[in-house]
């Protein structure tokens, strides 16, 4: 856009001539006048017929044209045509008042240099505001490129360098297409200033806001309300972006929102950072990100998530820091450090992770789930693993531990577990009984049992069958005299109170 200003100093050249001509004679008529008519008692001269003179250095051509002397008032008429060094202006007529520093220039007017062209239905130079004006559709465009821009309204203020368009503004440059309400530019600044509902897109990448800047140059831009970026494995909104287009690097605050096209995962939070160059995203406040399955959605929630991409920037892990939380319809989890990996659908829980499914509770000191399709498949649990089903309403508790331990899961629900290590279970096995008129099930007592590995299968929380690979050391109690030490697994908990309740509240109810 560097010579659209070169346009407007011309403007200014002209029309500000007569502070370096002041001593000079002002109007200078030149061979192929026709006529000339002078009015004494007016101080008119009339020009007719292939009209040419010079006026504070330029050179002008029309078909006729008036000069008042005294008032240095010129008013020219029918192909009109100035001419000073490489620029030329073109327009149907034109009025100037020297002593106010005021020009008019109506009909197809154009002034062009050796590079670009500005076209327009009519032109106010108003000298002592410094500052030209055209108010009927105007056009600046490139003779030798595809730029230009177009507006209902156009200011050029040429001493400070900047440029005003409003009313359906469109800007083009290779392949920048920017479109807006009201655009300013700064040229010494090389920025663009947008004000109202706007648009900037290339190949690439598609940018809306309400406000912002955007400089030409460097690539980096502020955006203001409503401002999102469109790319095409991603798109990113926020109160607030700052953006490097160049690098693709961007910065969102305040309700930011981003979504990956490519593994349809969102993730929102009060402020983010992400960098297609480094191929890493960063949020932070209140974060929640969240993966839609063709059964169900997958929600997660930390203080802070950082996304990791690949070359083609599709988002390959997402890893969670402090207060995480996870929801979707068959499995609730806490953690304070989470890894999930979308391609696998494995989520890695560290720090004392708590699982929830169905009436099953699962704790460890670190978790792998694999799950398919958002559903629950296998979870392993490292070191102090334990699985707890509420039977009873809460009046007994199945219970299994182990150093480790593998849970396998069908539909959502705990079917198998497989501990290995000290392990250690205790279930309140039943029997039924019937009446006269119904099946009643009765606890027989509570079974105690430890080997150094047991094979567990469950059926709705209900122990049903028990593998053990050496000889156990085990002991059942009549419901009458059980003992209260032997009642629960070492480090027994039953935490109902910490499950995340539904995907609404799992920003706010830790």
């Amino acid at each position: 856009m560097k010579p659209f200003i070169q346009i407007a100093l011309f403007l200014s050249a002209f029309f500000l001539g007569g502070k370096v001509c002041a001593q000079k004679k002002t109007l200078e008529l030149l061979p192929g006048t026709e006529k000339i008519y002078y009015n004494k008692a007016t101080g008119k001269h009339r020009l007719v017929g292939s009209v040419s003179f010079a006026y504070h250095g330029n050179t002008m051509y029309c078909d006729s044209a008036d000069y008042q002397d005294k008032e240095k008032i010129v008013r020219a008429y029918g192909n009109v045509h100035i001419r000073k060094g490489d620029v030329n202006l073109y327009c149907d007529s034109l009025y100037y008042d020297e002593a106010n520093k005021y020009a008019k220039l109506w009909g197809d007017v154009k002034v062009r240099d050796q590079e670009y062209k500005l076209s327009s239905d009519s032109l106010d130079y108003d000298a002592k505001r410094g500052r030209a004006i055209y108010r009927n559709k105007g056009r600046i465009e490139s003779i030798v490129s595809n730029e230009r821009i177009t507006s209902t309204l156009g200011y050029f203020y040429p001493n400070n360098g900047s440029f005003f368009f409003s009313g359906d503004v469109k800007y083009l440059k290779n392949d920048l297409k920017v479109t807006t309400d009201t655009l300013q530019f700064a040229y010494e600044q090389q920025k663009l200033y947008f004000y109202g509902p706007s648009t900037m897109q290339n190949d690439s990448i598609t940018i809306h806001c309400r406000k912002g800047w955007f400089h030409v140059q460097t690539e980096e831009g502020v955006l203001y309300k409503q401002a999102e970026v469109i790319q095409k494995t991603s798109i990113i909104k926020g109160d607030t972006l700052f953006l490097n287009t160049k690098l693709n690097n961007y910065e969102g605050r305040g309700n930011v929102f981003y979504k990956d096209f490519t593994q349809n995962m969102v993730f929102m939070g009060n402020k983010a950072k992400s960098s297609n160059s480094l191929h890493i995203a960063y949020l932070t406040g209140n974060t929640l990100a969240f993966k839609v399955y063709d059964g169900d959605t997958l929600y997660l929630h930390a203080d802070s998530l950082i996304m990791h991409k690949d070359s083609l920037n599709r988002t390959t892990e997402t890893i969670a820091h402090r207060n995480v939380r996870m929801y979707n319809q068959g499995m609730q989890g806490i953690c304070d450090s989470a890894r999930y990996d979308p391609k696998t659908e494995e989520l890695f829980l560290r720090s004392k992770p708590i699982v929830w499914s169905q009436n099953a509770e699962l704790k460890g000191l670190t978790m792998k789930i694999s799950m398919q399709d958002s559903s629950l498949k296998q979870i392993e649990i490292i070191d102090q693993a334990s699985a707890v089903m509420e039977i009873d309403s809460g009046k007994y508790y199945n219970q299994l531990a182990g150093r480790t331990m593998t849970a396998y899961f069908v539909n959502n629900e705990l079917i198998k577990a497989d501990a290995k290590g000290n392990a250690w279970t205790i279930f309140y096995p039943e029997e039924e009984k019937k009446t006269d008129t119904s099946l009643v099930k009765i606890r027989k007592g509570m079974n105690r049992l430890f080997a150094s590995d047991l094979l567990v299968e469950l059926d709705s929380g209900e122990v049903k069958s028990i593998t053990y690979y050496d000889k156990p050391d085990g002991i059942f109690y009549p419901m009458n005299q059980i003992k209260p030490e032997e009642q629960f697994i070492k480090g027994f908990s039953w935490n109902p109170l910490l499950k995340p309740k539904d995907p609404y509240s799992i920003r706010k109810d830790y």
